[in-house]
């Protein structure tokens, strides 16, 4: 018994959407995540505030970083942490260095703990907006401004950032050639 053309049609358009499906997850999740602050994520939306510093309300901010899979790199922060206010300007410094005989090409991937301050943890400046790429034996210090939302809720008092530094070179090297 041979399947009709309407089953035919059926089965296809699933296997069509499913496909589709799978490609679109990604993005949505990390809209969804962008959004809510779900799974660590920062808001990387320009946030402008005329509130006053308030002085009130001290937060911890903890520093952590570590290299993706044998990154051979020097990636620190100059302080693992520091007391701000909410609404305040904050800058930290990292300093990098790339330790191989080659130029490499790295992104850092931040994230947030407890997740709940995610979205109210804003970033004026930060070098993970873009990959760095160090020559061989060749050392950066970058500096990470942010400032944290009056909104927090007044229950959280220490906040860690931490990022993730990631090898790209072989991906710079790809979407050079496809440009």
């Amino acid at each position: 018994m041979q399947p009709s053309h309407k089953t035919v049609v059926l089965l296809l358009s699933v296997v069509i959407f499913m496909f589709g499906f799978t490609f679109a997850l990604a993005p949505l999740y990390n809209v969804l995540c962008r959004s809510t602050g779900w799974n660590g994520t920062i808001n990387l939306v320009p946030y402008v505030s005329n509130t006053a510093p308030d002085l009130e309300h001290p937060i911890t901010v903890q520093f952590v970083t570590m290299n993706n899979a044998n990154l051979p790199w020097n990636f620190v922060p100059q302080q693992l942490s520091l007391t701000t206010h909410l609404e305040e300007n904050t800058k930290i410094m990292y300093t990098m260095k790339n330790n191989t005989n080659k130029s490499m090409t790295v992104q850092a991937i931040p994230g947030i703990t407890p997740w709940q301050a995610a979205k109210y943890f804003h970033k004026v400046e930060c070098f993970c907006f873009r990959q760095q790429t160090l020559a061989a034996g060749e050392s950066l210090t970058i500096p990470v401004i942010f400032r944290v939302d009056h909104q927090l809720p007044r229950d959280i008092h220490v906040i860690t950032l931490a990022y993730t530094l990631f090898d790209v070179t072989h991906k710079k090297g790809l979407q050079n050639e496809t440009h």
